[in-house]
């Protein structure tokens, strides 16, 4: 078992998540008060999910290549691989999020501003509390994605252990050197992990659902 490996991807995957989230939010948000445009914002946040890796990773390769951030290359540094892993998180942390506060009812938004209370009032004591589920759910399904996340992380990072060799790369790694029971081991906690991940995504989506439909009927 590649432990570097493993404390790297989790390390990643923390960052974006810590990054991501709170992003995430104030997109999903933001959205909801956009008419014309929104269908092409969409479309550019939704890009990752349907762009061979490849693609993205060449793009953020050329976009990334010779730019330092504070004295550090982003290309082949961790830095490179948390800016690769954001882009590539961006549907996973928006979606589930945007579609919580779209099922949230007007009705309550409506009765808050009677009530006199401010926007972030109402987003701070209403809408958040109620998209809590789809926040769980992004979160959920942007941790397991980035632990799996291989071909874009590869581009951007290549694999240099203990700064961008991660799990994915690893399991590559070892494929490569015919080491099947070390690929095996690494596969089986991604296999796993994911497992876990959809399983829950799907759990709390489900309760979202049956909720508001219960709350309008």
């Amino acid at each position: 078992m590649d432990l570097e490996a493993i404390l790297l991807s989790l390390k990643l995957a923390l960052w974006t998540l810590a990054i991501i989230i709170p992003f995430g939010i104030w997109v999903a948000h933001s959205l909801l008060s956009l008419n014309r445009s929104k269908p092409w914002i969409e479309a550019a946040l939704a890009l990752p999910l349907v762009l061979p890796p490849t693609v993205l990773g060449y793009y953020l390769l050329v976009g990334l290549g010779g730019k330092h951030f504070f004295g550090i290359p982003l290309v082949f540094s961790f830095t490179g691989i948390l800016i690769a892993s954001l882009i590539v998180n961006l549907p996973f942390a928006i979606q589930p999020i945007q579609r919580a506060f779209e099922a949230i009812n007007p009705d309550i938004r409506e009765a808050a501003q009677v009530s006199g209370l401010s926007k972030w009032q109402i987003f701070r004591l209403i809408e958040l509390p109620l998209a809590w589920r789809g926040i769980t759910s992004a979160a959920v399904l942007t941790f397991a994605h980035t632990l799996g996340e291989f071909g874009v992380i590869l581009m951007v990072g290549g694999a240099i252990p203990g700064e961008t060799k991660t799990v994915s790369i690893a399991i590559y790694d070892k494929v490569q050197s015919f080491d099947a029971s070390g690929a095996s081991a690494l596969a089986l906690l991604l296999l796993g992990v994911s497992l876990i991940a959809i399983a829950l995504s799907y759990g709390v989506f489900g309760k979202t659902v049956l909720h508001h439909r219960r709350a309008r009927t």
